[in-house]
């Protein structure tokens, strides 16, 4: 006030001015408040935070033992720089310390919410509950920070939602993080319709849409394969603007692999203006099993576009490989993994079992396998899918007892697994035992796939009444893959009586497989019973349906040459058949006299007239 009336006094001087000018700002400085030094926990606090965020974790935790004196903002950073590091149970462990120690230091929002996503990410709903109880107690669940955090734990400890849900009713105004959090909840449930329930509501609500939450509405679409809603959101996306957000644009390239085509997901892709290894790894993953070959194209391109393939990406082009079962390109693939130094990734090892199992090249999955140092249940599994597949029953009856014995509890698939290596070698008992283990021993309740295992099992011993017997006592009604498995065994061991006792029952249930029907007609054929084998055969023409014809294909100089049975086009289809006809000699010279019986009404090959 001073100053603004001397400055507009006329005809003052400039030494007058300057003199009254100083005197003013040391006016100002006599009455602003003085200079406090900030007190040496602070400034060790922010060095603690550094610490974290260059990974230093020992020096953190070091520098925070020698403080004399720690507040409540001290153990907020240890906790939550234990949580960025992914140490959750240090993060924890910590909190308890707090707790147990510090009297006077109570802990704040900040606090909780830090130690409720450790919670989270141990995967402990017990306690997740514990700090509910303390944030109640100290009086802090009105933060809406607090009740974000505690939603989230609810939503990914919990095996439903309501706890997740009670919370969120209890936010008076809720903001886009509660709402992204709650969408998020759901779809980690497996409930994409729950998730995009919510995001409606919020539209309906008047909150902010942004990049996060539109995310996880479209891997909602995702995870229920729901086209209408992923198109609907994929133009809100250009609407909104969102269309140069990468995370959203994967999201949605994502969504039409899962969903729509690959027409459509190769448009997206082309569309964006840039990409990051996300990208790629959608494509590639999108085309692992329906196109392997662009698969591959896309990993060739990614690498001339001069990104570095990760993990994921290898663990996609593994997979392709192994549909193609190239075993040369597998092996250079195999290669760039090791000169990149993921050899040792668990996912990349266990694709490597899968693939070299599928190439033919058991010996390379074992290899892979013993040299692992770390195993999973998936690793067991991969290698006992490969045993099984070439025959070696025992190794994978072996292989699973070795798993067991090793502390890692065995799931469905690895019964699925072992029961079909039992089956392939005829190990009979050994499959029954197991069968027995997994319902007793380990409370795994039968469905339809293991089930036909079984059927598969005693049907190829030729213990087919056996098999009636079990599909007869099965909890449930039996689906074509049990009925085709039977139906298989009685016109293995030519049981047409069999076989026609469980026609009537096989048609009842509308059978859509096309092999089901011919394998049907097979048997009637071969009973003479002409009248039904026409019916099934009329049967199988209404459905429209008709049977995949079986492809082999050989590798030969680093190039793949596919064929079907009856093939009469292709450029070397005329050295194939020379290959056969010296193949039929060959066996006649061995003195082996082919059954054909079964033969010649054996149709499948054929289409229904």
């Amino acid at each position: 006030m001073i100053s603004r009336k001397l400055v507009n006094i006329p005809h003052l001087t400039p030494r007058t001015h300057n003199s009254t000018h100083y005197r003013t700002l040391n006016s100002s400085i006599l009455f602003s408040p003085p200079f406090v030094p900030k007190p040496p926990s602070f400034l060790a606090t922010n060095v603690i935070k550094s610490y974290f965020e260059t990974g230093l974790v020992r020096e953190a935790r070091t520098l925070f033992d020698e403080m004399p004196e720690r507040d409540v903002v001290a153990w907020s950073a240890m906790i939550n720089g234990f949580t960025s590091c992914n140490l959750h149970v240090n993060a924890w462990t910590m909190f308890r310390e707090m707790l147990r120690d510090e009297e006077d230091v109570k802990p704040n929002e900040y606090t909780f919410s830090s130690v409720l996503k450790a919670c989270k990410s141990m995967g402990s709903l017990s306690c997740g509950a514990l700090v509910h109880g303390l944030a109640l107690k100290h009086g802090v669940l009105g933060s809406i920070y607090v009740r974000n955090a505690l939603m989230d734990m609810y939503g990914m400890c919990c095996d439903g939602m309501d706890r997740a849900c009670a919370v969120f009713e209890e936010i008076g105004v809720k903001n886009s993080v509660s709402w992204t959090t709650l969408i998020a909840a759901y779809t980690h449930l497996g409930d994409g319709h729950g998730g995009l329930r919510v995001f409606r509501e919020m539209l309906l609500d008047g909150a902010e849409l942004n990049p996060f939450n539109v995310s996880i509405a479209i891997r909602a679409c995702s995870s229920i394969g729901s086209q209408a809603y992923g198109k609907q959101i994929h133009a809100t996306v250009f609407k909104r603007g969102f269309e140069s957000s990468i995370p959203v644009m994967n999201s949605v390239l994502d969504m039409y692999c899962r969903c729509i085509g690959l027409s459509e997901a190769d448009q997206c892709f082309h569309g964006m203006t840039e990409k990051d290894i996300i990208t790629w790894n959608t494509m590639i993953a999108g085309y692992e099993k329906s196109d392997p070959y662009e698969a591959l194209n896309l990993y060739s391109s990614l690498e001339f576009e001069g990104l570095t393939p990760n993990c994921f990406t290898f663990t996609s082009v593994i997979a392709a490989v192994a549909n193609m079962a190239v075993l040369g390109v597998g092996e250079q693939i195999h290669g760039g993994i090791i000169r990149r130094g993921h050899g040792d990734d668990l996912g990349v090892a266990n694709a490597l079992i899968d693939m070299y199992a599928k190439c033919g090249s058991i010996m390379n999955s074992c290899k892979i396998f013993n040299e692992m140092h770390d195993k999973n249940v998936v690793s067991w599994t991969s290698m006992m899918v490969g045993y099984g597949s070439h025959g070696h029953g025992k190794e994978a009856v072996d292989l699973f007892d070795k798993m067991v014995a090793s502390g890692v509890r065995p799931d469905r698939i690895v019964f699925v697994a072992v029961l079909n290596a039992c089956s392939h070698a005829g190990l009979v008992d050994e499959g029954l035992q197991y069968f027995k283990m997994m319902v007793h021993s380990y409370n795994i309740t039968p469905d339809q796939e293991i089930y036909g295992c079984i059927v598969d099992l005693l049907g190829r011993a030729g213990r087919v009444k056996e098999a009636y017997q079990l599909i007869e006592a099965m909890p449930f009604m039996p689906d074509e893959s049990v009925w085709g498995a039977f139906l298989g065994a009685c016109k293995a061991h030519k049981l047409a009586e069999l076989g026609k006792l469980a026609a009537s029952r096989v048609l009842d249930s509308r059978p859509s497989v096309a092999g089901t029907y011919l394998a049907l007609s097979s048997i009637y054929a071969a009973d003479g019973k002409w009248g039904d084998f026409a019916r099934i055969r009329k049967l199988l023409k209404g459905t429209g349906n008709k049977k995949e014809a079986g492809r082999s294909w050989i590798e030969v100089r680093n190039q793949t040459y596919s064929f079907v049975a009856g093939d009469k086009l292709g450029v070397h289809i005329v050295w194939v058949y020379e290959a056969i006809d010296m193949l039929g000699l060959h066996m006649k010279e061995a003195g082996y006299n082919p059954d054909l019986q079964c033969l010649i009404h054996d149709l499948e090959n054929e289409e229904p007239d």
